[in-house]
């Protein structure tokens, strides 16, 4: 398990990302601003919790030293940021005790929302003995089909995950969240979600972390076919828009910036969620600088939001835009079919 996770770490920050769907989205430009800068409100809500800025570091690693030493990086930046923090799998500590405090290091030293995680494959009374061990505020569960598929190790008895997540929903009292990791969600996947009863969905699209790509990295590329394997998450967005009254929807997947985020926000996120970006900004920079550059994010958020005339998050819902390239061939073909 130590290997496996530090081998995704190290993959996670050599791979390159390339095409991303924001690029293809063109917004609105409005010449005379409606609102001061300080007029404007970037505060939202994550499940049961308001928070003074839409984004929050989404799950990244447990489960090895190195895990450890990231996840106390992510707790001192979440603490100094006042944003939540969601950790890794759990499902590590699950299986050996010794890796528990990889985990719990966030809940002590975060001082904020903490989420925890764990996969579909874990049946209820595990997400209860998660529960207890993490004192989390909210839980994650995460869909990895494509992953666990093209692992040597991976869980392939996908019979249960349905009744997994009914019984979970039935069980935990704690808001949950359910999330893709990386390849997007379709309208049919979020319909099946919503008839089971989840409320908020993280659709993670495709064009950030890539476990199709990390997971083929550990067998020598055997199924490297299917690295592009996935939705957009500006596309998952869209699927998620008929739903949008329904349900609650968070973006994650290639963030890379405010623009990113606002972008996210105007596709109908209720808040977004960075893992992968902020895993290189450690990389290059010391904590404090990116604790500077993560704090810097609230006001360039606040600087678009006065470039769209838009006071607050649910005024974003009204920005025009536009799109070019794949993304506008793609929902071309959608409106076809």
């Amino acid at each position: 398990m130590n290997n496996r996770k530090v081998q995704h770490i190290e993959a996670a920050l050599n791979q390159e990302i390339g095409k991303n769907s924001f690029d293809d989205m063109i917004l609105n430009h409005y010449s005379i601003p409606k609102y001061n800068y300080n007029d404007i409100d970037i505060s939202t809500v994550l499940t049961n919790f308001k928070i003074e800025a839409p984004f929050f570091i989404n799950a990244m690693t447990g489960g090895s030293l190195k895990s450890k030493e990231i996840n106390e990086k992510l707790a001192y930046i979440a603490n100094k940021t006042k944003i939540p923090l969601a950790s890794g799998s759990y499902s590590p500590a699950l299986k050996d005790e010794k890796y528990k405090q990889d985990y719990l290091v966030i809940k002590e030293k975060s001082g904020g929302i903490f989420i925890s995680n764990i996969g579909v494959d874990k049946d209820y009374t595990l997400a209860l003995k998660t529960l207890s061990e993490t004192k989390c505020d909210i839980l994650q569960i995460h869909l990895n089909t494509l992953q666990e598929l093209i692992m040597s190790e991976g869980e392939t008895n996908f019979n249960e995950w349905k009744n997994n997540l009914i019984k979970i929903k039935e069980n935990i009292k704690i808001p949950l969240i359910i999330k893709e990791v990386g390849f997007g969600m379709s309208e049919e996947s979020i319909a099946e979600l919503l008839q089971i009863g989840f409320d908020w969905i993280d659709i993670s699209g495709f064009g950030g972390t890539n476990f199709a790509y990390i997971e083929n990295l550990r067998i020598d590329n055997k199924m490297q076919y299917l690295n592009n394997w996935g939705i957009s998450t500006v596309i998952s967005l869209i699927n998620s828009q008929k739903f949008q009254d329904k349900a609650n929807f968070i973006a994650s997947g290639g963030i890379r910036n405010p623009l990113d985020i606002v972008k996210s926000l105007i596709l109908g996120a209720k808040c977004v969620g960075i893992s992968g970006h902020i895993l290189k900004l450690l990389k290059k920079y010391d904590i404090d600088k990116v604790v500077d550059i993560i704090n810097s994010y609230k006001i360039e958020i606040k600087k678009i939001m006065c470039l769209l005339n838009c006071k607050n998050i649910n005024e974003l819902k009204n920005v025009k835009y536009y799109f070019i390239n794949e993304t506008y061939q793609i929902l071309t073909q959608k409106k076809k079919v």
